[in-house]
Formats: structure tokens, C-alpha cells, sequence
């Protein structure tokens, strides 16, 4: 598989506070990468300068072999980058239908007329079709969160940020979550996961990444890389040779 996005010793700086150092990595086209690190580890911050939010105080981002490194989210956007929230914003006082043509026309840039034909493939995909007409601000959690992925969706992307979705859901809703994320990567979409549930880590992703202080830390096989010395020293915050 060939890489769709490339992070190239990305820096970013608040103050003092370095919170992503040098960090590179790859995302292979297809592919599900999961993200974790404890909390501060930089994780959103990353999400946040790969689509243009934050510019980066050093390094490059790479998407389908364009440089991207300087663009602005809007572009990003159009470009094919999507992304979810961890708490998630609709716009309560529209329909679950006029929140997702509104991702299509203005994030996708498609017409209102093939915004609405796309929104109804989303709309079942999602399992939100039967509700399509109901106000967002009444959904629960979980149907926000569907609501969540399908605004992503709407705005036509070849590449996904996914930022906790899994996140305060119940153990049966996460496994929803996670056969909705199986069927976007089926549909030919790349993923990037940040998520806390090792559960979710383990069994949904291709490879996952481990991040401590803004720092690669380790990559790959996601049993082999959680079962690592390293990623359970930042974890558990002690050296597992020192007995």
C-alpha cells in the first residue's frame, strides 16, 4: 500500500511547552491507524496541524504526494481531509439531514442537489436514515456520535480523523461505533483513530501508533506495540526491569 499522508518531523511549541517533537510518521492508503499516548502526549494536537488548525513550528505534511504543509483547513478540507470531535456539536436546531447537507455543500463542495443524493447512502450507512428528519438536539449520545462520522462522511474524504468517537459510549454502543468504522474503511476511506479503549485499539486498527510527550514511541502491530516494554513504562509510569 502506498502512503496517503506523511508527517515529517513536525514541531509545534506553546511557550515553553513543546507538545509535538519531532514526530514523523506515515498513513498507508486504506489502512486503519490507531493513535494513543496518555494524557498530554499530544495527540489532538497532532489531529490539530494535520488539518491546518495549528501550523507547525517546524516539518512538513504530505497528503497523496501534494504538500499541504501550509494550507488552511478549508482547503484541507477539499483536499479530502475529514475529521470528528470528542464531544460532539451538531447544530441542534437542524434536522439530522440539513446537518449533513450543510457538511456536504460547504465542507465538500458538492451542489445542494448532489449533497442531497450523497446524504442518502450516508444516512443508512450510519444507521441514522429512520431519524433523518429529526432534530439533532434530541439525539443521545450514541446517535450523535453516528451523527458525528456521517458529517465527516458528508464532506467526501479519502482520509478520516477520528478523535475518541468511542468515547462515554456503553459496551454495546462501542462495538456499533466500531462496525460503522469497519464500513467507512471498507468503502475505500483511511482512518486515523485516536481512542483510549484498548479494546477498540486492538481489535479495530491496523496498526497503531504510541506517542509519549509529543514523541513517536513506538508503531505496528497493535498486541505487539501495547505488550511492548516501552508503551506499558509510559502507561504504567515504572521501569518493568527494575526489580
Amino acid at each position: 500500500m502506498s502512503d496517503i499522508l506523511i508527517a515529517n518531523n513536525l514541531q509545534k511549541k506553546f511557550g515553553n511547552l513543546v507538545a509535538v517533537h519531532d514526530l514523523s510518521f506515515e498513513v498507508k492508503e486504506g489502512e486503519i491507524l490507531g493513535m494513543m499516548g496518555p494524557n498530554g502526549a499530544g495527540k489532538t494536537t497532532v489531529f490539530n496541524l494535520l488539518t491546518g488548525i495549528l501550523k507547525p513550528d517546524r516539518g512538513t505534511i504530505t497528503l497523496k504526494g501534494e504538500d499541504i504543509t501550509h494550507e488552511s483547513p478549508s482547503k484541507r478540507c477539499r483536499q479530502g481531509i475529514g475529521r470528528t470531535y470528542q464531544i460532539p456539536r451538531p447544530f441542534d436546531k437542524m434536522t439530522v439531514f440539513e446537518n449533513l447537507l450543510v457538511a456536504a455543500v460547504h465542507g465538500g463542495g458538492l451542489s445542494e442537489k448532489k449533497g442531497r443524493s450523497a446524504i442518502q447512502g450516508i444516512l443508512d450507512s450510519i444507521g441514522l436514515f429512520s431519524v433523518r428528519d429529526r432534530l439533532a438536539g434530541g439525539l443521545g449520545l450514541l446517535d450523535r456520535k453516528r451523527l458525528e462520522l456521517g458529517r465527516a462522511l458528508a464532506t467526501q474524504p479519502s482520509l478520516i480523523l477520528l478523535d475518541e468517537v468511542a468515547s462515554g459510549l456503553t459496551e454495546g454502543e462501542t462495538e456499533e461505533v466500531l462496525k460503522i468504522v469497519k464500513k467507512i474503511q471498507r468503502r475505500g476511506i483511511t482512518i486515523v483513530w485516536i481512542e483510549h479503549i484498548l479494546a477498540m485499539m486492538s481489535e479495530g486498527v491496523d496498526r497503531l501508533l504510541v506517542i509519549s510527550e509529543g514523541r513517536w514511541l513506538n508503531c505496528g502491530n497493535p498486541e505487539k506495540v501495547m505488550s511492548s516494554e516501552e508503551v506499558l513504562e509510559c502507561y504504567l509510569g515504572v521501569e518493568l526491569n527494575s526489580g
